[in-house]
This record gives C-alpha cells, structure tokens and sequence, in this order.
C-alpha cells in the first residue's frame, strides 16, 4: 500500500473541523475542478474524475472528534481508503489526511502525482474554507 499524506492546521475548535468532514455532502468543496457530476448524502459521494474514471465512496467508519474512514463503495480500480485524522491542540485543530492505495508499479508512476497533489488540494481548501 502507497499512502499519500497531507496536514493542515486549522484555527477552529475540534468539533467544527469533524462535524465539516463527517458530512460527505461538503466534500464537494473541497475537490479540485476536475472533477464532474457531483452526487452525494452525508454517508456517500459519487463522481468522475475527468478523463480518468468514475468513483463512488462511503463513509464506513466515524470516530467523533477523532477520525472519519471512507472507501468505495463499489470495486475501484484499485483498492484504496480515504482518511481524515483529527487531533485537538488548544484553540486549534491539527488535520492529517491520507489515501492509501494499493497500486502496482506502473499504477504507482501514472496515480502517485495526481494522488499527492489531491490530498494536498484537499487540506489546502479546507483550510481555506474553514479559517
């Protein structure tokens, strides 16, 4: 398994930054502009990734204040989790995201990049949304 990380710290009590992430429906904000014909609940998202595929994802586990797990909820490609961990510093909130993916060699040369630059797109915006 490649896993691909991403941090940010937002100035936002714990609480906020979960209850934000527990809900799948504000995802959308927090993708890059490739991606297209956004459907999702509080437990589920689906998309396509423009010229590459369609995906569809679920939240399988929710720590309150702590973690939220997200896997595809039907077969991807290839094997991959989603996830978003929470850790509370004073006044603050200390976030890491990562996807894990299971990728054979030349999937690992033509995802890694796109895969990096999404988990760091998606810390950024939620930076951005929630400072």
């Amino acid at each position: 398994m490649k896993v691909f990380e991403s941090r940010v710290t937002i100035n936002r009590p714990i609480h906020e930054v979960y209850s934000f992430l527990a809900d799948l429906n504000n995802h959308q904000q927090l993708m890059p502009e490739n991606i297209t014909d956004w459907v999702s609940t509080k437990d589920t998202a689906g998309f396509n990734v423009q010229n590459m595929a369609k995906l569809s994802l679920k939240a399988v586990s929710r720590v309150p204040d702590k973690e939220i797990k997200i896997i595809p909820a039907e077969k991807p490609p290839f094997d991959l989790e989603l996830k978003w961990e929470l850790f509370p510093v004073k006044n603050y909130t200390d976030v890491v995201f990562s996807i894990s993916a299971d990728l054979n060699m030349m999937l690992k040369m033509v995802a890694s990049g796109p895969l990096q630059k999404l988990t760091d797109h998606q810390t950024q915006t939620l930076g951005s949304i929630l400072s």
